[in-house]
């Protein structure tokens, strides 16, 4: 009988985090639960409205080290990932594509993956060809730091502009059209 109720009980509170799409739940926000909506597809946050993005550094795949402060001044696409992801094995292959396009446009794609071991993730990122960096986060220490943003659902992805502010934010998967709408947006404002 205690065994069925402590299932019962841990169904209820697993069914009480999911959330519909376009918002997530966020509870690292000094321990309140609150929702926050992503942005639809293919828009932005106002430039009035934008906050700027927690710095943050890590190790890439491969071993060097990064710092957030590496993406000032470039439009940045940040895509929190898992080799285990479903969705993620459509979406980075994708994201690839999109930033072979802008590359040389003043965009920077960063991967953050998460929840994973480091060679399952290393042998994601070759076997589907990926030359963007990916920063190795097994513990989402980074999805944490942007504790505004509901960047623990995976995928997700945050865009700043330039100035390194949150452009647009993104729950589950994003379609290259609405991620080119929104980097052709942002690459031209002044």
């Amino acid at each position: 009988m205690r065994r069925s109720l402590v299932l019962l009980l841990a169904a209820v509170a697993l069914s009480g985090c999911t959330s519909g799409e376009g918002t997530a739940v966020d509870v690292n926000n000094g321990g309140e639960f609150r929702f926050v909506a992503g942005t639809t597809a293919g828009e932005v946050i106002p430039v009035a409205e934008r906050a700027s993005a927690p710095e943050f550094t890590g190790t890439l795949l491969g071993g060097a080290e990064f710092s957030s402060t590496d993406l000032a001044g470039d439009v940045a696409v940040l895509n929190f990932w898992g080799s285990w992801c479903a969705p993620c094995r459509v979406e980075t292959p994708e994201f690839q594509e999109v930033y072979t396009e802008v590359a040389d446009s003043g965009v920077q794609f960063l991967g953050l993956n998460v929840k994973d071991q480091e060679q399952f993730a290393q042998a994601f990122v070759d076997s589907k060809g990926i030359t963007f960096p990916s920063l190795f986060d097994p513990k989402g220490e980074v999805a944490l730091a942007f504790r505004d943003y509901p960047a623990s659902a995976i995928p997700s992805t945050i865009v700043l502009d330039r100035e390194s502010r949150v452009a647009a934010v993104y729950t589950g998967e994003v379609r290259q059209d609405d991620l080119r709408t929104v980097l052709a947006e942002l690459t031209g404002e002044a």
